[in-house]
């Protein structure tokens, strides 16, 4: 039982940063109906920017993470408005294929940019293993789960009860009654983009926190598509029970399976929750079904 409460932990922690992560996508996706298919890319462009900063530049780690805030918004925004600005009314599979491309540009750029920079990232908090009821926790991940859920609660917070979030919503309902309302839509697909830019800055440095910088960061992104599908792509609470649900399953798999069947079984197991659920609930835990009328 314990050694099952410990998987169980390590999944929670696991969940809570792939949400974050998963929130960047949904973010976007929630306001301007663009798959980003280029999610890992930007996770792991923006990880690699605050890792530049304070292992190239010399910077300590609050400028840093301002500089590649400033920077990712920068991106983001601007791969909106000189790239998909130009793409309205295309086919969904020119977007698709567009962020793709993106994905492609931005491995290439790092690549150069970022050759020989160390991609590890301290943050301050608290090291070592707590004996919780017999059960081994460690702190400084519980700490990065923390600070990941409550990213995601200020974000959430931001769509529901700030002026901006409301006129992004109303976006996502209709672009012409938006318009009508007064609301500059371009401005809107600016702010969300950037927005997400923010949100791969923080998924990115947590992540690599908690891995070590080991772990290829553009896999991430590979993570994110089981859970917003399975748990609402336009949903932010489903975001964090997908999340919770994939991170959980793949931690005890990866105890109980892997052992026995072979490693890597529990890469998979996602993906079979996702078949799944399309054959269940497409539209996930918390999503909207779609309801076409002739």
């Amino acid at each position: 039982m314990r050694y099952f409460l410990e998987l169980s932990v390590n999944g929670a922690v696991a969940g809570a940063l792939y949400a974050l992560a998963a929130l960047s996508f949904v973010v976007v996706y929630k306001a301007t109906r663009i798959m980003n298919f280029a999610l890992g890319e930007f996770i792991m462009f923006a990880t690699a920017t605050v890792a530049a900063g304070v292992n190239a530049m010399g910077l300590a780690l609050v400028p840093a993470l301002a500089f590649a805030g400033a920077g990712m918004f920068a991106v983001a925004a601007g791969f909106n408005r000189f790239v998909l600005r130009h793409l309205i009314g295309r086919p969904v599979i020119a977007m698709i294929m567009i962020t793709i491309g993106f994905g492609a540009f931005l491995r290439a750029v790092a690549a150069f940019l970022f050759s020989g920079v160390p991609r590890d990232i301290d943050l301050p908090l608290p090291r070592g293993t707590l004996d919780v009821g017999g059960v081994l926790v460690s702190p400084h991940e519980l700490a990065a789960a923390a600070i990941a859920l409550a990213l995601i609660g200020a974000v959430s917070w931001f769509f529901a009860r700030t002026r901006s979030g409301v006129a992004l919503r109303c976006v996502a309902d209709d672009n012409q009654a938006a318009l009508a309302m007064g609301i500059d839509v371009r401005a809107a697909f600016t702010l969300v983009w950037g927005l997400a830019g923010l949100v791969a800055v923080a998924a990115g440095v947590l992540w690599t926190y908690i891995t070590g910088g080991g772990f290829n960061m553009v896999l991430v992104g590979l993570k994110v598509f089981p859970i917003v599908i399975i748990g609402g792509l336009d949903s932010i609470a489903g975001v964090i029970v997908g999340a919770m649900l994939i991170g959980w399953i793949e931690a005890v798999a990866a105890g109980y399976l892997d052992p026995i069947i072979g490693g890597g079984v529990s890469h998979v197991t996602s993906y079979l929750l996702l078949i799944a659920m399309l054959l269940v609930r497409p539209w996930g835990l918390f999503g909207r079904e779609a309801i076409d009328r002739p």
